[in-house]
């Protein structure tokens, strides 16, 4: 039975590009390997009795969100418009998802290529979001509220940005690969899920240190790798924009890391480590949303506002009184913004054809105006949005561990497992046996529990 694809691209003489899949793919894959890194990124910036609690919320998405795009995710964000505000369910369950390209969405490539593609998108946008409330939120709240948000905020935003027929796509704005719909939406949530969940114990007062650094290092490296498919693998296809995709993020992220070492210098006369992957993950984040639409001095000065500015933002939480945990809301939710709104200041059609000019391309300020647009438009919905389904799992399942438990570690009470072991028995744990003979480690009493003084993650 021919699918509704087949009989588009029939229709349209669309034929596959082998250069194109073979790219999309890759990247796709490139994407995916993101996840792992943000693990990494985030395990190594909390205390140790946390690190698997933390990694499990990264790893445990890569299942769930992928399982949740088949059935119904991917439908609502790609297809048929409905209203300009969502998509329909013609495509439940990968339904007409096939072989053959859809012209609408990527012409060159198979529709199953390009759902696959988005679908890593999928998975580490919720995965930022645990940065806000690491150290204190219950795996089944993570999970409930994963999967209600994936639903009801990402789908929706990706349709309204990315999707044929979508408002802001029509209105316009641009974001060439998820300056708005991974960095702005994750990052207000983030801002939201701090707000509903409350403060780690000690915020404010004692400094909660981040326990391993070369592991966030090491996941900053990953995230920089796995961005070249997040950016250039955007231009869904290989071609010349795609390699301008890939050097505007690389310079960006070098400028962005150069940026936050210079503050870090200004303000305290050293520059840290933390700070310099910090600052590359910030000219990542800004980079996004304009790697296809501007040029590589654009992304200097994109990279170089995003270091400094995010660096600046990081430091208001205390300011404000917001426990967010790993800096997603300075990170993210700033550097997406920053990056979103300087297209409207350098994109230019020399770059991208399918874009627009910016103020110093002789553009005036109208892609400024819808820039803007799409930015606040992303931060009211996705902050409503976030903070009613927040409290809807507040008020069943739960989103806070006990006291008890939050002493104890992430680790331990949620997962029955310890990060290190430094015996031949792991420290705090005592071994049991599970129904099919694996070994179980249940928590030993929990001895007094002192959090060092320190810098702040």
């Amino acid at each position: 039975m021919e699918t509704v694809w087949d009989a588009a691209a029939a229709a349209q003489r669309v034929t596959i590009n082998p250069g194109d899949t073979a790219w999309v793919l890759a990247s796709a894959a490139l994407v995916l390997f993101m996840t792992p890194g943000l693990a990494l990124f985030y395990g190594g910036m909390v205390r140790a009795k946390n690190v698997l609690g933390t990694v499990m919320q990264s790893i445990f998405a890569l299942g769930l969100v992928s399982v949740l795009w088949v059935l119904v995710a991917f439908s609502l964000a790609f297809g048929p418009d409905k209203g300009h505000l969502i998509g329909g369910l013609e495509w439940v369950g990968f339904a007409h998802v096939g072989q053959a390209p859809n012209p609408d969405l990527a012409p060159t490539i198979p529709a199953l290529a390009y759902a696959g593609f988005q679908l890593m998108f999928a998975v580490i946008t919720p995965a930022l979001i645990t940065g806000a409330f690491a150290e204190r939120m219950k795996f089944s709240g993570y999970v409930a509220f994963t999967s209600l948000w994936l639903v009801f905020v990402y789908a929706p935003m990706a349709h309204w940005v990315w999707a044929p027929g979508g408002w802001i796509r029509e209105l316009g704005a641009l974001d060439f690969a998820g300056g708005t719909v991974v960095h702005i939406n994750s990052g207000v949530a983030a801002l939201a899920a701090a707000i509903v969940i409350g403060k780690r114990k000690g915020f404010g007062t004692q400094a909660h240190v981040p326990h391993n650094l070369p592991l966030t290092i090491l996941g900053a490296g990953i995230l920089w790798f796995g961005w070249f498919g997040f950016n250039a693998g955007s231009a869904l296809a290989a071609n010349g924009l795609a390699a301008s995709a890939f050097i505007t993020t690389n310079t960006a992220a070098a400028a962005g890391a150069c940026g936050w070492a210079l503050f870090d210098a200004l303000k305290s006369r050293k520059s840290t480590t933390l700070g310099v992957a910090s600052g590359a993950v910030a000219g990542l984040v800004a980079i996004t949303p304009a790697a296809g639409f501007v040029g590589p001095m654009a992304s200097i000065a994109i990279g170089l506002a995003a270091g400094l500015v995010c660096a600046f933002a990081v430091g208001l939480k205390f300011r404000l009184g917001y426990d967010d945990a790993l800096d997603v809301v300075g990170v993210h939710m700033v550097g997406g913004m920053l990056g979103a709104l300087l297209i409207g200041v350098f994109g230019t059609v020399a770059v991208n054809s399918a874009g627009a000019d910016g103020l110093l391309a002789g553009g005036g300020l109208a892609l400024l105006g819808k820039q803007a647009v799409a930015v606040l438009a992303t931060l009211g919905f996705s902050f409503a949005g976030s903070l009613l389904l927040l409290k809807l799992v507040q008020a069943t399942i739960g989103l806070r561990v006990t006291e008890e438990e939050e002493a104890t570690g992430l680790d331990l009470s949620q997962h029955a497992e310890a990060g290190y072991a430094f015996s031949e028995g792991a420290g705090g744990l005592t071994p049991t046996t599970s129904g099919h003979g694996a070994p179980v480690v249940e928590p030993a009493p929990a001895p007094p529990v002192r959090v060092t003084q320190g810098g702040s993650a």
